[in-house]
């Protein structure tokens, strides 16, 4: 039986977007091994039947001494289980954990980089180094006979030179289980409730959307906002808590937590919104709002404007336009047939590529080019 070894961060990562592409690969036939940093979510991959690796280390830490530890730990990983296929997943993964799988003696890889994340949007000093040496490295080093990439937007290949290279799949994020997320009616208006769905760090916008919000109030929109999600103690430009509880005082704003019923999130509100300029891959928060038929306000940034186009599936606003999004916003509630029509579109859309099914069939195909 040839062995996968995935390599991820986080164990909630791999819970809430991975969990289809192993069992995928269970059934073409892999003995699937998990290594990443155990937290709360292990015993639900190992009750999966998948093994699980400690893999500790702290994201948020770009220190020399972490990385080392986290390089070699991951090296003696590898050596130890010798995997036919090792499978990284995110960018910080892809550099560090391609690397030291190829140094444990790893003969085939698949790079997953999901997003290119803080490192892509913003233009400091740091991040344009780390941009150079990611391109070297994953563009480069890790490049060969026996590496397969896949990445979620049409985008991101570019920053590595490899828009022409046939060893690169593209897979439209995460993929969901449509029955899961069925379409719904919407619910009744007046107010038009407006959910973010993200974990609560400044770069997914959430600043942005309650100013957007805010606004639109401002111009007679009757709209509500709702955000979902928790801050990232791991992010060094988390929300903090005191800023969420200051916004969800204020009138037509809530700040929720963490939710584990998205398509409930989906089913009570009329428009999903995330004005993101983090670097995304494709966002699994927008892909479930499609699949529940609703409306979409984001930026015309990558990822976002893979699955949304402009006027078809939403409202694409540029990044940062806190005044567009709102103008957006106030469009929508006051129009819902326009609400239905590009909710219907976006459904139509997610069942046309972003499916779980879909995903999983070309990530199955990138592990089958092996020939093992």
């Amino acid at each position: 039986m040839p062995k996968l070894l995935y390599l991820v961060t986080e164990d909630w990562f791999f819970v809430s977007h991975f969990l289809p592409m192993a069992r995928t690969a269970r059934a073409a036939g892999y003995e699937v091994v998990v290594a990443t940093r155990v937290r709360e979510h292990a015993a639900h991959i190992e009750a999966e039947g998948f093994r699980v690796v400690p893999l500790e280390g702290e994201r948020r830490s770009l220190g020399v001494f972490e990385a080392l530890r986290g390089f070699l730990r991951i090296v003696s990983i590898v050596r130890a289980e010798r995997p036919d296929i090792v499978h990284c997943i995110a960018l910080r993964m892809v550099a560090l954990g391609g690397l030291a799988a190829r140094f444990g003696g790893a003969k085939r890889l698949v790079l997953a980089p999901t997003g290119l994340g803080l490192a892509w949007s913003e233009d400091s000093a740091i991040n344009l180094s780390a941009r150079t040496a990611l391109r070297v490295i994953i563009g480069r080093w890790l490049r060969g006979p026996q590496t397969r990439y896949l990445f979620e937007n049409t985008d991101d290949p570019r920053e590595f030179g490899l828009e022409n290279s046939s060893a690169v799949t593209i897979v439209p994020g995460a993929g969901v289980d449509p029955p899961q997320y069925p379409p719904s009616p919407e619910p009744v208006a007046p107010p038009v409730k407006v959910a973010v769905v993200a974990r609560m760090i400044e770069a997914k916008g959430i600043a942005d959307a309650v100013a957007a919000v805010r606004r639109a109030r401002e111009l007679g929109a009757p709209v509500e906002l709702d955000l979902y999600g928790a801050p990232d103690p791991s992010n060094r430009r988390a929300c903090s808590e005191a800023d969420l509880r200051r916004w969800s005082s204020e009138p037509g704003i809530r700040w929720h937590g963490r939710t584990a019923d998205a398509a409930e999130v989906w089913r009570t509100h009329h428009v999903a919104m995330l004005l993101t300029w983090y670097r995304e891959g494709v966002p699994r928060s927008l892909i479930e709002a499609a699949a529940c038929g609703r409306p979409i306000v984001t930026t015309d940034a990558p990822g976002c404007r893979d699955l949304v186009r402009d006027r078809q599936e939403g409202i694409l606003v540029p990044l940062r336009d806190v005044e567009a999004a709102a103008r957006a916003l106030a469009e929508l509630a006051a129009d819902p047939g326009l609400r239905m029509r590009l909710g219907g579109a976006a459904h139509a859309r997610f069942m046309e590529r972003f499916t779980e099914a879909d995903v999983c069939r070309r990530v199955g195909s990138v592990y089958a080019a092996f020939g093992l």
